[in-house]
């Protein structure tokens, strides 16, 4: 199946409506039937201020960024960022061809769309 790695970069801290960003485009990809999800909380990093940022004990909470991802096709990538649009959510995000499947699949899989 062809579609896109949909990759956004959010502050770990970072709010919308008083939740945090990664978890509220977690739980919206979710209600708008994309299969599934992932965030992963950086190590070390800097963004367009070029200043770093680690992950070290005495360094406050917030800094350092999370990389929310989602394997899509091209439609759910165009609805989730249509959300976000509408939302005035402000985020940096990636958008990468991949082409993606199940190896095997089982009666619960999705089947695969024309």
């Amino acid at each position: 199946m062809q579609g896109s790695l949909l990759r956004f970069y959010v502050h770990e801290g970072q709010r919308h409506h008083g939740r945090l960003v990664w978890e509220w485009l977690l739980e919206r990809a979710n209600e708008l039937g994309i299969r599934g999800g992932s965030a992963f909380r950086a190590m070390a990093g800097f963004g367009r201020h070029h200043v770093l940022h680690e992950s070290h004990f005495f360094e406050l909470a917030g800094t350092l960024t999370v990389e929310v991802e989602f394997i899509v096709t091209e439609e759910e990538a165009n609805r989730l960022l249509a959300l976000l649009s509408e939302a005035k959510v402000r985020l940096f995000y990636s958008r990468i061809p991949a082409l993606f499947g199940v190896i095997n699949p089982d009666a619960a899989d999705p089947p695969v769309p024309d």
